[in-house]
């Protein structure tokens, strides 16, 4: 379920109530008057099971809330509690296939910024990996695998997509080109300062590498393997599951092939660089595209899921006076003191 704490002006509680009341998803709805201060009005909190929770949010923003108030939701992870049984299965179809369009639009939407943390994990991402492709080591690209964070910004991408969002569109282009980018510049000149120690050299990236041979050579199976990593991180970031090993099955058609390019082209070897090269952009548009396709397959089957959802008749809801605006009684002093009466 979802915790939503709604702010809304006094003067439009009501409809939110009414709203809240003809959802049959929604429970546990609680009124506090006019206890908000930033922005001032009044806080409704409830709980909607995940299955119902999208067409609230969207039914929220409609009347303006998030313009004049705030929504904010929280994930719940225990709750005990008959009517919240009763909202989860009168909502239709099951928690873990829906999609909360604005939560997965949050959650990937974060991941776009340009940060040093973000450009420091990728860059460190492609040294393991080159050095791995050096000594042919199978651990080492695991373990570039799993720094790398370029996860997020291909997610974002694809929702971005799918939802029209041109600035989203925008940053996620600028952190996977720039990331990508920055992180073969730093990898090149790591290469040559390993060659100068004499740690590493020419011969072994020349040399039969089976294990880590395929990472330049781009085929029909690469471009397989990107569209089922790009399916299967879409499926983890909407179903709300965690998305760390989804992240790994994603780098590995993304890292070690930046990575070889960036060691080729320190050595001068282009074939294999240009090789690594389109075999990155083909797993990039392999991921992007399967991601797009994925959140439409799942927008069409659940609208069409939700359609059958129950909508209750309106419950009527108590009036709540505001504490500011309740009837002063008088003190017991006052009124048993005769000359608090005397004009």
């Amino acid at each position: 379920m979802l915790h939503l704490r709604i702010i809304v002006p006094t003067d439009r509680s009501a409809d939110v109530l009414d709203l809240l009341s003809r959802e049959a998803a929604v429970t546990h709805v609680i009124v506090l008057p006019d206890a908000a201060r930033t922005p001032p009005g009044d806080v409704v909190l409830c709980d909607v099971a995940r299955e119902g929770a999208d067409e609230v949010l969207d039914a929220l923003q409609a009347l303006g809330v998030h313009r004049s108030g705030a929504v904010v939701g929280d994930g719940v992870d225990v709750t005990l509690s008959a009517a919240a049984d009763r909202a989860v299965d009168a909502a239709p179809g099951l928690g873990t296939d829906a999609v909360v369009w604005e939560e997965v639009a949050q959650k990937t939407g974060e991941e776009t910024q340009l940060s040093a943390t973000y450009l420091l994990l990728i860059t460190l991402a492609t040294i393991i990996a080159g050095i791995a492709v050096l000594l042919d080591q199978p651990i080492l690209i695991i373990g570039a695998m799993v720094v790398g964070p370029e996860f997020g910004p291909l997610a974002a991408l694809s929702v971005a997509l799918l939802r029209w969002r041109p600035s989203v569109i925008r940053r996620s282009l600028l952190a996977l080109g720039v990331g990508f980018l920055v992180a073969v510049v730093v990898t090149v000149l790591a290469t040559w300062v390993l060659t100068a120690a004499d740690l590493v050299n020419e011969s072994m990236l020349l040399a039969e590498r089976p294990i880590t041979d395929f990472i330049w050579r781009p085929d029909a199976l690469s471009w397989v393997v990107g569209f089922l990593a790009g399916v299967a991180g879409m499926l983890a970031v909407t179903s709300n599951k965690s998305g760390s090993l989804v992240g790994v099955l994603i780098s590995v058609t993304t890292v070690p092939a930046a990575a070889n390019a960036a060691v080729a082209l320190a050595y001068g070897v282009f074939e294999e660089a240009v090789g690594s090269a389109v075999q990155l952009l083909i797993n990039v548009c392999a991921i992007v595209l399967a991601g797009v396709l994925t959140l439409l397959v799942q927008r069409l089957w659940w609208h069409r899921v939700t359609a059958r959802r129950p909508t209750l008749p309106a419950r009527r809801m108590p009036a709540v006076l505001s504490p500011r605006i309740a009837p002063r009684r008088p003190e017991a002093s006052e009124a048993s003191d005769p000359a608090a009466s005397r004009p």
